[in-house]
Protein backbone atom coordinates (compact mmCIF):
# COMPACT_ATOMS: atom_id res chain seq x y z
CA UNK A 1 0.00 0.00 0.00
CA UNK A 2 1.20 2.91 -1.09
CA UNK A 3 1.40 6.34 1.32
CA UNK A 4 1.18 10.08 0.83
CA UNK A 5 1.35 13.09 2.91
CA UNK A 6 -1.24 16.10 2.05
CA UNK A 7 -0.89 19.54 3.61
CA UNK A 8 -3.66 21.78 3.78
CA UNK A 9 -6.35 18.41 3.63
CA UNK A 10 -9.26 20.02 5.48
CA UNK A 11 -10.67 22.02 2.64
CA UNK A 12 -10.43 23.06 -1.25
CA UNK A 13 -8.11 21.02 -3.44
CA UNK A 14 -6.42 19.45 -0.23
CA UNK A 15 -9.65 17.66 0.58
CA UNK A 16 -10.86 16.95 -2.58
CA UNK A 17 -7.35 14.97 -3.06
CA UNK A 18 -7.05 13.31 0.64
CA UNK A 19 -10.40 11.64 -0.48
CA UNK A 20 -9.34 10.38 -3.71
CA UNK A 21 -6.55 9.05 -2.59
CA UNK A 22 -8.03 7.31 0.53
CA UNK A 23 -9.99 5.65 -1.87
CA UNK A 24 -7.51 4.17 -4.12
CA UNK A 25 -6.56 2.46 -1.02
CA UNK A 26 -3.45 4.90 -0.11
CA UNK A 27 -2.33 5.19 3.16
CA UNK A 28 -2.67 9.28 3.34
CA UNK A 29 -1.89 11.64 5.62
CA UNK A 30 -3.98 14.41 6.41
CA UNK A 31 -2.02 18.11 7.78
CA UNK A 32 -4.09 21.22 8.59
CA UNK A 33 -5.20 23.19 11.67
CA UNK A 34 -8.32 22.52 11.97
CA UNK A 35 -8.72 18.93 13.51
CA UNK A 36 -12.13 18.32 13.32
CA UNK A 37 -12.19 18.45 10.04
CA UNK A 38 -9.66 15.96 9.24
CA UNK A 39 -11.48 13.98 11.87
CA UNK A 40 -14.84 14.31 9.36
CA UNK A 41 -12.65 13.34 6.30
CA UNK A 42 -10.67 10.49 7.30
CA UNK A 43 -13.94 8.91 8.73
CA UNK A 44 -14.94 5.77 8.00
CA UNK A 45 -11.31 5.03 6.25
CA UNK A 46 -9.05 2.90 8.25
CA UNK A 47 -6.41 4.13 5.84
CA UNK A 48 -6.37 7.29 6.99
CA UNK A 49 -3.76 9.05 9.90
CA UNK A 50 -4.72 12.92 11.18
CA UNK A 51 -1.90 14.85 11.72
CA UNK A 52 -3.21 18.17 13.24
CA UNK A 53 -0.55 20.39 12.44
CA UNK A 54 0.42 23.79 11.59
CA UNK A 55 2.82 24.01 8.64
CA UNK A 56 4.48 27.17 10.26
CA UNK A 57 5.60 25.83 13.24
CA UNK A 58 9.00 23.40 12.42
CA UNK A 59 8.46 21.50 15.62
CA UNK A 60 5.18 20.57 14.83
CA UNK A 61 6.16 19.58 10.92
CA UNK A 62 8.91 17.28 12.12
CA UNK A 63 6.54 15.58 14.89
CA UNK A 64 4.02 15.13 12.49
CA UNK A 65 6.42 13.59 9.61
CA UNK A 66 7.99 11.76 11.99
CA UNK A 67 4.31 10.12 13.88
CA UNK A 68 3.16 9.09 9.87
CA UNK A 69 6.46 7.59 9.03
CA UNK A 70 6.57 5.64 12.84
CA UNK A 71 3.27 4.10 11.72
CA UNK A 72 3.89 3.06 8.19
CA UNK A 73 7.15 2.51 7.87
CA UNK A 74 7.26 4.72 4.86
CA UNK A 75 6.88 7.41 2.51
CA UNK A 76 6.16 7.72 -1.13
CA UNK A 77 4.85 10.99 -1.62
CA UNK A 78 3.89 14.77 -0.42
CA UNK A 79 1.64 16.46 -2.67
CA UNK A 80 2.65 20.29 -0.56
CA UNK A 81 -0.19 22.22 -0.84
CA UNK A 82 -0.97 23.87 2.14
CA UNK A 83 -1.63 28.00 0.97
CA UNK A 84 -3.49 31.19 1.16
CA UNK A 85 -3.96 33.96 -0.75
CA UNK A 86 -3.85 37.10 1.79
CA UNK A 87 -5.14 40.31 1.32
CA UNK A 88 -5.67 41.61 -2.05
CA UNK A 89 -4.78 45.31 -3.83
CA UNK A 90 -2.08 47.21 -4.65
CA UNK A 91 1.19 46.82 -3.06
CA UNK A 92 0.91 49.97 -0.61
CA UNK A 93 -2.46 48.82 0.51
CA UNK A 94 -1.37 45.48 1.89
CA UNK A 95 0.02 45.48 5.50
CA UNK A 96 2.69 44.02 5.85
CA UNK A 97 1.24 41.78 8.82
CA UNK A 98 -0.42 40.00 5.59
CA UNK A 99 2.65 39.82 3.13
CA UNK A 100 4.79 37.86 6.39
CA UNK A 101 2.00 35.41 6.97
CA UNK A 102 1.19 34.52 3.15
CA UNK A 103 4.93 34.26 2.95
CA UNK A 104 5.24 31.82 6.31
CA UNK A 105 2.45 29.87 5.16
CA UNK A 106 3.31 29.62 1.36
CA UNK A 107 6.98 29.27 1.16
CA UNK A 108 7.91 28.99 4.29
CA UNK A 109 5.34 26.03 5.53
CA UNK A 110 5.94 24.14 2.07
CA UNK A 111 9.74 24.18 2.55
CA UNK A 112 9.33 23.62 6.06
CA UNK A 113 7.38 20.30 4.95
CA UNK A 114 9.23 19.26 1.93
CA UNK A 115 11.92 19.49 4.16
CA UNK A 116 10.80 16.52 6.47
CA UNK A 117 9.79 14.64 3.46
CA UNK A 118 13.16 14.77 1.89
CA UNK A 119 14.60 13.28 5.19
CA UNK A 120 12.73 10.56 4.91
CA UNK A 121 12.63 9.87 1.90
CA UNK A 122 16.31 10.27 1.44
CA UNK A 123 17.26 7.50 4.73
CA UNK A 124 13.95 5.03 3.34
CA UNK A 125 14.66 1.18 2.16
CA UNK A 126 14.28 1.64 -0.41
CA UNK A 127 15.51 4.95 -0.86
CA UNK A 128 13.08 7.66 -2.74
CA UNK A 129 9.78 9.03 -3.35
CA UNK A 130 7.61 11.99 -4.74
CA UNK A 131 6.93 15.89 -4.07
CA UNK A 132 4.55 17.50 -5.98
CA UNK A 133 4.40 21.12 -4.59
CA UNK A 134 0.90 23.11 -5.02
CA UNK A 135 2.09 26.14 -7.77
CA UNK A 136 -0.68 28.28 -9.44
CA UNK A 137 -0.92 30.18 -12.70
CA UNK A 138 0.24 33.00 -10.50
CA UNK A 139 3.51 30.93 -10.51
CA UNK A 140 3.71 32.28 -14.36
CA UNK A 141 1.34 35.44 -14.81
CA UNK A 142 -0.57 37.53 -11.69
CA UNK A 143 -3.70 38.23 -11.64
CA UNK A 144 -4.69 42.11 -10.28
CA UNK A 145 -4.16 42.56 -6.76
CA UNK A 146 -2.14 39.92 -5.41
CA UNK A 147 1.38 41.02 -5.00
CA UNK A 148 1.67 38.60 -2.16
CA UNK A 149 0.14 35.49 -3.56
CA UNK A 150 2.16 35.76 -6.90
CA UNK A 151 5.44 36.52 -5.32
CA UNK A 152 5.40 33.33 -3.39
CA UNK A 153 3.83 30.73 -6.29
CA UNK A 154 6.95 32.21 -8.49
CA UNK A 155 9.07 31.19 -5.61
CA UNK A 156 7.82 27.71 -5.54
CA UNK A 157 8.95 27.10 -8.97
CA UNK A 158 12.30 27.88 -7.85
CA UNK A 159 11.79 25.43 -4.72
CA UNK A 160 10.42 23.03 -7.36
CA UNK A 161 13.56 22.57 -9.32
CA UNK A 162 16.03 22.94 -6.65
CA UNK A 163 13.89 19.82 -4.81
CA UNK A 164 14.45 18.24 -8.43
CA UNK A 165 18.39 18.61 -8.78
CA UNK A 166 19.03 17.78 -5.44
CA UNK A 167 16.42 14.83 -5.22
CA UNK A 168 18.37 13.10 -8.30
CA UNK A 169 20.78 11.16 -6.20
CA UNK A 170 18.69 9.73 -3.70
CA UNK A 171 15.83 8.57 -6.59
CA UNK A 172 13.35 11.52 -5.29
CA UNK A 173 11.09 13.31 -7.93
CA UNK A 174 9.55 16.53 -7.87
CA UNK A 175 6.85 18.41 -9.71
CA UNK A 176 4.54 20.88 -9.75
CA UNK A 177 1.25 21.22 -10.57
CA UNK A 178 -0.06 24.72 -11.54
CA UNK A 179 -4.07 25.18 -10.90
CA UNK A 180 -5.89 27.72 -12.64
CA UNK A 181 -9.30 28.00 -10.50
CA UNK A 182 -10.79 24.81 -9.49
CA UNK A 183 -13.93 25.26 -8.14
CA UNK A 184 -12.75 25.99 -4.18
CA UNK A 185 -13.82 27.83 -1.18
CA UNK A 186 -11.05 30.34 -1.98
CA UNK A 187 -11.57 30.91 -5.62
CA UNK A 188 -15.35 31.13 -5.29
CA UNK A 189 -14.66 33.88 -2.26
CA UNK A 190 -12.51 35.55 -4.69
CA UNK A 191 -15.41 35.16 -7.51
CA UNK A 192 -17.92 37.17 -5.32
CA UNK A 193 -15.26 39.96 -4.72
CA UNK A 194 -14.98 40.10 -8.54
CA UNK A 195 -19.04 40.46 -8.72
CA UNK A 196 -19.05 42.68 -6.23
CA UNK A 197 -16.36 44.96 -7.45
CA UNK A 198 -18.54 44.93 -11.13
CA UNK A 199 -16.32 42.71 -12.92
CA UNK A 200 -17.07 38.92 -14.65
CA UNK A 201 -16.50 35.98 -12.24
CA UNK A 202 -13.25 34.08 -13.94
CA UNK A 203 -14.45 30.91 -15.32
CA UNK A 204 -13.70 27.88 -13.04
CA UNK A 205 -13.65 24.21 -13.71
CA UNK A 206 -14.50 20.90 -11.69
CA UNK A 207 -11.74 20.12 -9.11
CA UNK A 208 -11.94 16.82 -10.07
CA UNK A 209 -9.54 17.68 -12.91
CA UNK A 210 -6.75 18.20 -11.20
CA UNK A 211 -7.15 15.32 -8.54
CA UNK A 212 -6.58 13.05 -11.57
CA UNK A 213 -4.27 15.04 -12.59
CA UNK A 214 -2.55 14.43 -9.26
CA UNK A 215 -3.11 10.74 -9.01
CA UNK A 216 -1.69 10.73 -12.77
CA UNK A 217 1.71 12.29 -11.22
CA UNK A 218 1.50 10.02 -8.27
CA UNK A 219 1.09 6.82 -9.68
CA UNK A 220 4.01 7.30 -12.50
CA UNK A 221 7.31 5.48 -11.53
CA UNK A 222 10.33 7.10 -10.47
CA UNK A 223 12.39 6.74 -13.40
CA UNK A 224 9.22 9.27 -14.59
CA UNK A 225 8.52 12.81 -13.57
CA UNK A 226 5.58 15.12 -14.91
CA UNK A 227 8.20 18.19 -13.87
CA UNK A 228 5.29 20.73 -14.73
CA UNK A 229 1.56 20.35 -15.25
CA UNK A 230 -0.58 23.29 -15.64
CA UNK A 231 -4.58 22.70 -14.94
CA UNK A 232 -6.90 25.21 -15.68
CA UNK A 233 -10.00 26.57 -16.55
CA UNK A 234 -9.92 26.60 -20.13
CA UNK A 235 -11.68 29.68 -21.09
CA UNK A 236 -9.21 31.26 -18.13
CA UNK A 237 -7.39 34.53 -19.50
CA UNK A 238 -3.86 33.14 -19.57
CA UNK A 239 -3.23 32.29 -22.98
CA UNK A 240 -3.40 35.87 -25.22
CA UNK A 241 -2.56 38.36 -22.27
CA UNK A 242 -1.45 41.45 -24.06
Amino acid sequence: MKSIIITGASSGIGAATARHFLDNGWTTGLIARRADNLETIAQGHDNAIVLPCDVTDPDAVETAFDSFVSQTGRLDMLFNNAGMFGVAGPIDEIPVESWLQVVNVNLTGMFLCARQAFKHMRRQDPQGGRIINNGSISAHVPRDGSISYTATKHAITGMTRTLSLDGRPFDIACGQIDIGNARTDMVEALNESRIAAGLEPDPAMDVKAVVDALMYMANLPLEANVQFMTVMATKMPYIGRG
